[in-house]
């Protein structure tokens, strides 16, 4: 009785010990609904025809950032300004945003705007698949979502926007997979992107900066997976963004949100949902 007694206690123990450091490999994400856009905004640089009917839960800044489950410091960073401390007491001033995401029957849209110390866009070593060591957005996408872990396997797409407001050849990029390929790098072809970058929009010679995008569903999420169909409510994705903010520091510092990196697996659950009528007001 001893002895089954025994390998019953080392079993609870075993169990205790591995679960819990399983389950923190895949933190939990939350799920999100991407609102449907019933008018398609002008791509302009000016978000108010859109933002209080797109998804956005808020500014994001490092301080809010390393309480999320996903959080990784390795990771998810600032670039130490050390000879500029003077200057910016609080990384929030390094770095912060607040992004918008929604759909309608063709297209992806996609906005931010954000608060920089500096717009760096100047890589040494330039290549143009580098946009994680220049100023850069990426939503990560995954359509149709599924249940497979994959490092941008089938259906798995990175668009990517460069925070140059001169819109450069490898501005607006797409890293996808396919059935047979991970990895694909290559610009978003010109006929399926449409974007507007603003530096600098108080004319105040800070690096603040808003992004404004649309991207055509069909001309990539339906290339990278063959299963891809005409979007509808209900329709299930993945999703993650990747900011990055080198300010002049080699691979920088980013911010990674709703997600760990590149293993789909850890996206966040979204669903394309219906109209979203904005944030009611009391009228006098």
């Amino acid at each position: 009785m001893k002895r089954i007694l025994a390998v019953v206690g080392v079993s609870l123990t075993l169990c205790l010990t591995i679960q819990p450091a399983a389950a923190q490999q895949i933190p939990a994400t939350p799920a999100i609904s991407l609102p449907y856009l019933q008018t398609a905004p002008v791509i302009d640089g000016d978000l108010g025809d859109w933002r209080d009917h797109a998804f956005t839960d808020g500014v994001w800044d490092i301080n809010r950032l390393r309480h999320e489950a996903w959080f990784q410091p390795r990771r998810n960073r600032l670039t130490d300004h050390s000879s500029e401390a003077r200057l910016e007491p609080q990384p929030e001033v390094d770095l912060a945003a607040r992004y918008f995401t929604a759909w309608d029957d063709d297209y992806f849209y996609l906005g931010a705007q954000v608060t920089d110390n500096v717009n760096d866009v100047d890589d040494p070593a330039h290549e143009p698949q580098r946009w994680y060591f220049k100023d850069s957005i990426c939503w990560f996408v995954e359509a149709p979502g599924d249940d497979t872990p994959e490092q941008f396997g089938q259906g798995d797409n990175g668009l990517c926007f460069v925070i140059d407001a001169s819109r450069p050849s490898y501005g607006a990029w797409w890293r996808h997979g396919t059935a047979d390929a991970s990895y694909v790098e290559e610009p978003i072809p010109e006929d399926a992107v449409d974007y507007t970058v603003i530096v600098d929009p108080a004319n105040n010679s800070s690096g603040d900066f808003v992004l404004e995008a649309r991207v055509l569903m069909s001309a990539t999420l339906g290339v990278s997976d063959p299963e891809w169909k005409k979007p509808e409510v209900g329709d299930r994705l993945g999703l993650e963004i990747v900011h990055c903010d080198p300010d002049g520091g080699d691979y920088g510092g980013h911010f990674i949100i709703y997600g760990t990196g590149d293993d789909d697996e850890t996206w966040s659950h979204a669903s394309l949902g219906g109209p979203d009528q904005g944030v009611s007001r009391k009228t006098e």
